[in-house]
């Protein structure tokens, strides 16, 4: 797959088949998007292009509202849409200015002029352009004029999926990994870099790795225990991770730490990705460290079980 940093640099193709949007956490109802338009791409001996908006354009034209968590960075996204097959991806830097463009201009200088857009996939009720003005009424009534040909996901087909970016954050913020897992068709992922803690997970006999997300604006999960599976160095381990602020020790600052199954290795300054497998209950205080202790044999035993692996 090709990755463009703006429109400047794309060169106009013979056949190409598009679709746009910030397709934020690629789910399954993108993915019927995506389906069609390589299928299409197929049929017509096409070459397939994705246009999508970086930042995500809530983050600039509400840039005092830190509400908007995403699904995926740029470059999760970039490699999720390779995975299912898009040839050319084009990044549109989204910023105010850009914010004022209108369908039209959208449509002549990027579609056109641009890519040379022979057929368009939207998904259903897709808007674009100043005040989401653009419709798929105004470009299937005026696809003659502009020279290509366009279609639209059903909304059949978009309300059989029942999913969206939003219902996708719901369930991980109300800790919901199992109902996020079948709206993405995979596991949520978070990425970060080992950092120095506290060591109190060394004091129970857990010692952890205290993660820091690479962006503030990636979403993180509702505060609780989970099985996962760590990527870390090329390769993948089991174990459960703690995302709060340790009320058993009257903790604050919200951590997310990660005790790695059959590890020993020193990896400050690591990048790991969390995969989110299972919620295994919520994160509470407990009496004393001896309780907490068992609670987190406990959670270990169910970890391992979830992950299929042997103690």
């Amino acid at each position: 797959m090709k990755i463009y940093r703006s429109a400047e640099g794309f060169k106009k193709l013979t056949n190409p088949v598009v679709t746009s949007g910030t397709f934020d956490g690629v789910h399954i109802g993108h993915q019927k998007i995506l389906e069609r338009v390589r299928e299409v791409a197929r049929q017509t001996g096409g070459e397939t292009v994705l246009i999508t908006f970086w930042p995500h354009p809530r983050l600039i034209l509400n840039p005092d509202d830190d509400s908007l968590k995403l699904l995926s960075t740029f470059e999760e996204k970039s490699a999720l849409l390779e995975k299912f097959g898009i040839d050319h991806l084009i990044q549109i830097p989204f910023t105010k200015e850009f914010s004022q463009t209108t369908s039209e201009e959208f449509i002549r200088h990027i579609l056109i002029d641009t890519i040379g857009t022979k057929r368009l996939v939207i998904g259903y009720d897709h808007r674009f352009g100043r005040n989401r003005e653009g419709s798929f009424e105004h470009l299937q009534a005026n696809s003659d004029r502009y020279g290509f040909k366009v279609e639209e996901i059903s909304r059949q087909d978009i309300d059989d999926s029942a999913v969206s970016s939003t219902k996708t954050r719901k369930a991980l913020t109300s800790g919901d990994v199992a109902t996020a897992t079948g709206f993405l068709g995979r596991p949520y992922t978070l990425t970060g870099e080992v950092v120095h803690g506290d060591k109190i997970g060394r004091q129970l006999g857990y010692p952890t790795a205290n993660i820091r997300p690479h962006y503030s604006y990636k979403l993180i999960p509702a505060h609780g225990i989970y099985a996962v599976e760590v990527d870390v160095q090329g390769t993948r381990y089991g174990g459960m991770l703690n995302i709060g602020t340790r009320p058993t020790f009257n903790g604050k600052r919200e951590t997310i730490e990660v005790y790695l199954f059959d590890f020993d290795r020193v990896i400050y300054g690591e990048e790991l990705t969390l995969h989110f497998i299972h919620r295994v209950r919520d994160e509470v205080a407990f009496g004393s460290k001896e309780a907490l202790i068992e609670a987190m044999k406990n959670d270990e035993v169910e970890s391992r079980k979830v992950l299929g692996l042997s103690k």
